[in-house]
């Protein structure tokens, strides 16, 4: 079996902190086959979990991945506990290519999403997720991500006594859930498959059972709002990150379903500012990278450390993922 070449590498507008890169970014430039990087990825598993845990983001460039099997392969390759889409509360209209894989947000092209921690408007959410370009977009199409602890750390110093109402109110989250999936909306899913359900009996039951709050409106859909959550979290190493759906929910939750702006509240039910909201989302975007595709890259993302989002873009574009629970 061939050993391949593989280095760290810089790209542009690579962010540059005290101890760490973001992303980080591993490159093999020579020809490459799956078994090798199996084997590579078997070997270096362990530094690759430090390095996460300490960047929030890896980047792997050119290991010689070209579709949904291939992104399969490298996935296991890491024997990480999966985190299936269908047993997830994910608001996002997705299709599954393999067991672990699946089709990234489908709304339509001209629809941004907006930075957010996978699932943390739910209960229950992933540690860490794979993204895949399949096939890069004619235009547009990059994957914003942002460091959680650094915005956290400028939120402190800008608005305080905002970062303290988080801490000690939480949030809730409210969304209304079509009766069949919208697959114009990047909250398009419906109720029955978010909650797993095949009758409105089986999804009061398990919305009882997550504490939720719901109403059944005229047209079928479901209106809930989740019980308190946290805004922001402590990790193993003692940092705090800025981790919540807020700027996802203030800024994209808008269809003809729901309303952004009444998305989201403090756990008292009080209401967020709209001036303190608009702080986050200046903080947040002068932090973001925006991961700028080539077709074959993976992306590898802490998902208590990252936010991610998406783009808008023109012609075809295809970026699979996956979650580790």
């Amino acid at each position: 079996m061939s050993l391949i070449n593989v280095e760290k590498i810089s790209v542009a507008d690579q962010q540059h902190y005290s101890d760490s890169l973001f992303p980080l970014v591993y490159a093999s430039p020579s020809d490459t086959d799956s078994n090798a990087v199996t084997c590579w990825i078997q070997q270096h598993k362990a530094q690759i979990e430090t390095e996460l845990e300490l960047n929030g983001a890896v980047l792997f460039r050119d290991f010689g991945i070209v579709d949904d099997q291939g992104f399969d392969a490298f996935i296991r390759a890491f024997d990480w506990p999966s985190f299936t889409y269908e047993e997830s509360l994910s608001n996002a209209v997705r299709h599954n290519r393999t067991e672990l894989v699946f089709t990234a947000n489908e709304a339509p092209p001209s629809v941004s999403i907006f930075l957010h921690h996978e699932m943390a408007q739910t209960p229950v959410f992933p540690s860490k997720l794979f993204f895949f370009c399949e096939q890069v977009a004619v235009s547009g199409g990059a994957t914003p991500i942002c460091r959680s602890d650094v915005l956290l750390e400028r939120l402190q110093s800008e608005i305080p006594s905002f970062v303290a109402a988080c801490e000690q109110k939480g949030i809730r989250y409210s969304q209304t859930m079509p009766a069949e999936n919208d697959l114009q909306s990047g909250q398009g899913r419906s109720w029955a498959s978010t909650l797993s359900a095949a009758n409105a009996e089986e999804a009061e039951t398990k919305l009882e059972r997550l504490n939720y709050q719901w109403q059944w409106q005229t047209d079928g859909s479901l209106s809930v709002t989740t019980p308190i959550l946290p805004a922001i979290k402590i990790l193993r190493d003692g940092r705090k990150v800025f981790f919540n759906q807020l700027i996802a929910a203030f800024r994209g939750w808008q269809d003809a379903r729901n309303n952004s702006e009444k998305s989201i509240c403090y756990g008292d039910d009080s209401l967020i500012s709209n001036d303190d909201m608009a702080v986050v989302i200046r903080l947040a975007d002068q932090l973001t990278f925006d991961i700028s595709w080539q077709t074959g890259d993976v992306v590898l993302l802490d998902n208590f450390i990252t936010m991610h989002g998406r783009r808008p873009f023109e012609g075809q574009r295809s970026v699979l993922a996956s979650l580790v629970a």
